[in-house]
């Protein structure tokens, strides 16, 4: 197994212009030189800043709730767990209670922070936390989505299914899954 050098130098960012902005993103350039004197161009998404959550929800210790919602990126409905942006003076505890309560109608007594992952992080600066949820009970905020999400119970011990499924493919709700899985071990 090779070794990793905690001490490398991050390369020193000359420049970094704004090449295109979007009501979601910024897209900079970045002059970059190494440690080794190359330089390079870089382009990267520039994130809010605030980060986003994926909150797993437990309805009970075997049930988990998944939401369908329309993906523009791929044009079609995807299963996914609850997710969403975290607003200026939100903790990551507080957005995930708020995205459950617009997204799934429900809010948590028992949020357990599992892992902070990035999105892309060669071209994106975009952190997200996957948070479980327990303790649910009925609430409902109204949230930003053009239609109503459908909420679908899945449970845990069909993880296979739900991993067979076409419509099941999001990368970060995989990795939630195996979150899941290793919190429920460690339990």
């Amino acid at each position: 197994m090779s070794k990793i050098n905690p001490n490398k130098k991050l390369p020193v960012i000359n420049k970094a212009t704004t090449v295109a902005k979007s009501r979601f993103f910024k897209i900079e350039q970045v002059d970059l030189t190494f440690s080794n004197g190359a330089s390079r161009e870089f382009e990267r998404m520039a994130g809010s800043g605030r980060g986003a959550v994926m909150i797993v929800p437990l309805i009970d210790d075997d049930t988990m709730l998944l939401i369908r919602e329309y993906a523009a990126g791929t044009h079609s409905y995807q299963l996914g767990f609850p997710k969403g942006l975290i607003d200026a003076g939100e903790t990551p505890f507080e957005a995930a209670n708020r995205e459950l309560q617009e997204e799934v109608g429900y809010k948590a007594t028992d949020i357990e922070a599992l892992q902070q992952v990035w999105m892309a992080p060669t071209f994106f600066n975009a952190a997200m936390d996957i948070l479980i949820a327990k303790g649910l009970t009925e609430s409902r905020l109204e949230g930003d989505e053009p239609e109503e999400l459908e909420v679908v119970p899945w449970p845990i011990a069909n993880v296979d299914e739900l991993l067979a499924r076409p419509d099941f493919g999001e990368a970060r709700s995989i990795a939630a899954l195996l979150l899941l899985q290793r919190w429920r071990a460690a339990q």
